[in-house]
């Protein structure tokens, strides 16, 4: 499985034949009317919503400015803008570019992308618009470093642009003696925001305005609309607060806000005192819970619901921002959040995302750990070749995780080597390296994603003898798809199975890679029937074992988001793979990978 998010060299040819393909058409469109607002970045990031953008002098296609993505381990850095386009109707997008992997498309519709060039190079696509608005997007891709992009043409014919709806969410972030901060949820189109307070009117772009020249000890009122071209939208519900009686400063916001425990019913949080606080409030939505000390429990919940905390501090002069949130699902019928079939990858060298934040944010409490490989001194384990095993963030990442209640299991390969099995030539070495990891780890589930080869007999006697000695170790085969009908490839698929089976291994997943293959089918039902042809390989190898136990033995792993190959695997495949393997009974569902792009 591919540790890099960089994209295959097949997609590499792929995109350049598209190129060269719409050049034409791209030319065309830069002579129509072009619907973009602020398409060169000459007045900064107007009329475009960034998560790392800003705009630069230099380098610049035309004009004075262009955008610059700060992609990072963790953020594509996508910029976005709403147009009002009219549906059925075809339009030409287009934007140059420069940088490694920048992407230029429609949210749920077409995208094109360029691997990379030390100049300016030039992207399009046409679409049908499906409905009055189109959001276009530019980004990068993770870990790839600032791209640029100028001269945005989005050609066809104008719609109408209607005011955006009215804002929601308006609350209060923070108060001093003689403030009030506020934030709200963003409305779809708006390129600006009115705050009123009476007849008194503060205009900002952003989510979020502080309101300042007030009265100590005084109630206000408040109210937000959104506004475009197209015009304003109704006032917000209003919303109340008080500024602080005294003359001071109000707490710092409180720090390490965390989950401590979970019910059916309840969740228990706990952070970090703030100094100078008297008093939390703790926030869920509009809902607040006041608590003199560092912890509450907030009860009166949903089961099996995932819930948003934040906390702030209060004294005498007022009230600071909130913390940052963290997010708890509810148990459900006595369990945690998530569930032990579902094991996604995650690329444990990378720093972010930390497994426990994704499981406060998700409820996703189980995770694979990859990859381990021989290390520079040969047999001897390591994160990624290069990473000591008991790195200090690894480990506490894993505590971390495990104190929410979730676990991981750890996969040993990958896409790079070497793998343990090349540099621990013997049986015996392997035992050892693989033990010293389970027993470091104390885990009870190791995977082995095999994608080179490796002396198999070795490996799976080593492997055998592992579970003799570490009684209750559950272990699954990661491997490559040769096609959707054909299933497993042979050399490091169906043989390497048949060569466990006669090694004694007690098999207990088959997870294949549904990655990275040819199909000329919609790629959710491509990843479906390649795990179907694994199960009918399976029946070949065990032919005494039922349907019912090949089918718990099963796994399926696709790869989120654009595959090497090309194909995009959706949120929409993805409930549909879901759908099939809650249907089929299947053993477990992973995907690769937690933390990587899943719009392509």
């Amino acid at each position: 499985m591919k540790r890099s998010t960089r994209l295959g060299l097949s997609s590499l040819a792929v995109a350049g034949l598209v190129a060269g393909a719409v050049l034409g058409i791209a030319q065309l469109a830069s002579a129509a009317t072009n619907l973009v607002t602020n398409p060169g970045f000459e007045s900064g990031l107007t009329g475009w919503s960034c998560s790392a953008g800003k705009t630069v002098s230099a380098p610049v296609h035309s004009g004075a400015a262009a955008l610059e993505g700060a992609a990072s381990n963790s953020d594509t850095a996508q910029c976005t803008q709403d147009v009002a386009v009219v549906s059925g109707q075809q339009y030409t997008l287009s934007a140059w570019v420069q940088g490694n992997y920048v992407y230029l498309g429609v949210t749920g519709g077409a995208s094109t992308w360029t691997p990379g060039s030390s100049g300016y190079s030039q992207l399009s696509l046409t679409f049908t618009a499906s409905s009055s608005t189109a959001q276009l997007y530019l980004h990068g891709w993770y870990a790839q470093g600032s791209y640029h992009a100028d001269d945005v043409v989005l050609a066809g014919p104008g719609g109408t642009v209607n005011p955006p709806p009215t804002p929601t969410g308006l609350h209060v972030t923070g108060t001093t003696s003689t403030s009030v901060s506020l934030a709200w949820t963003a409305s779809t189109g708006a390129t600006g925001y009115r705050v009123y307070r009476g007849t008194s009117v503060t205009t900002v772009t952003g989510t979020s305005a502080t309101i300042t020249g007030l009265n100590p000890g005084t109630t206000y009122s408040f109210a937000v609309s959104a506004t475009n071209s197209g015009g304003e939208s109704a006032k917000s519900g209003t919303v109340s607060a008080t500024t602080g009686a005294g003359t001071g400063n109000p707490p710092p916001t409180p720090t390490g806000l965390h989950v401590t425990g979970t019910t059916s019913t309840s969740v228990s949080l706990a952070w970090t005192a703030s100094t100078g606080a008297t008093g939390y409030k703790v926030y869920r939505g509009t809902s607040v819970t006041t608590a003199t000390g560092t912890s509450a429990t907030i009860g009166g919940l949903a089961a099996g619901t995932t819930y948003s905390f934040a906390v702030s501090a209060t004294n005498a002069n007022g009230e600071s921002a909130k913390s940052a949130a963290v997010s708890a699902t509810t148990a459900s019928g006595g369990g945690g959040g998530g569930s032990p079939r579902s094991w996604p990858y995650i690329d444990i060298t990378m720093s972010t995302p930390a497994m426990a934040d994704v499981a406060r944010a998700t409820g996703q409490k189980f995770f694979t750990l990859a990859f381990v490989l021989g290390g520079s001194g040969g047999c001897v384990p390591t994160w990624g070749g290069t990473i000591d095993l008991t790195d200090a963030r690894i480990s506490k990442q894993i505590s971390d995780l495990r104190a929410l209640g979730g676990d991981v299991a750890v996969s040993f390969g990958g896409a790079q080597g070497p793998y343990l099995q090349q540099t621990c030539p013997s049986r015996s070495a392997q035992v050892g390296a693989i033990e010293k990891v389970i027993d470091t780890f104390h885990v009870k589930r190791i995977d082995f994603d095999i994608e080179a080869s490796v002396p198999i007999d070795t490996m799976n006697k080593a492997i055998a003898q592992v579970q003799r000695e570490r009684a209750g170790t559950v272990v699954s085969y990661t491997l490559e798809v040769q096609s959707e009908d054909f299933g497993l490839t042979p050399s490091l698929g169906t043989d390497v199975l048949n060569n466990a089976r006669s090694n004694g291994v007690d098999v207990g997943i088959v997870n294949p890679m549904t990655m990275d293959f040819g199909s000329s089918h919609e790629w959710g039902d491509a990843v479906i029937n390649a795990a179907q042809a694994t199960l009918n390989q399976m029946a070949q190898i065990w032919p005494e074992k039922s349907s019912a136990t090949l089918h718990r033995m099963l796994g399926v792993t696709p790869m989120i988001g654009r595959n090497d190959t090309g194909p995009i695997f959706s949120l929409a495949d993805g409930q549909k793979l879901v759908n099939w393997a809650n249907t089929n009974h299947i053993g477990s569902l992973g995907f690769w990978s937690v933390g990587r792009d899943i719009t392509g």
